[in-house]
């Protein structure tokens, strides 16, 4: 991700640019300050634990493990990101 800050005298650039980066096929965000990490974490958490879940076949536990955090909160995060953990699972 690159992140390009304008000045607030500068609105004519940012709008060109904007416009350039849309047509290129960019999305072009304003990000509140502080909002950045919260912002990141939005875009991969669920991509990261889906793809650690289908690696470990569903199993919470190891998946818990591979990303350094409680099963508990791995399972509270599956739960508040709409995750099918089951679909992993072998039958």
């Amino acid at each position: 991700m690159i992140t390009v800050i304008f000045a607030e005298d500068q609105k004519k650039i940012k709008e060109i640019v904007d416009r350039m980066l849309k047509t290129e096929g960019y999305a072009a965000t304003e990000e509140k300050e502080g909002r950045l990490y919260r912002s990141v974490l939005d875009k991969v958490e669920k991509q990261l634990l889906e793809y650690v879940l289908e690696r470990t076949e569903g199993n919470q536990l190891k998946s818990s493990r591979i990303l350094g955090i409680n099963r508990n909160t791995l399972r509270s995060k599956i739960k508040s990101l709409g995750i099918e953990a089951d679909k992993w699972k072998k039958v």
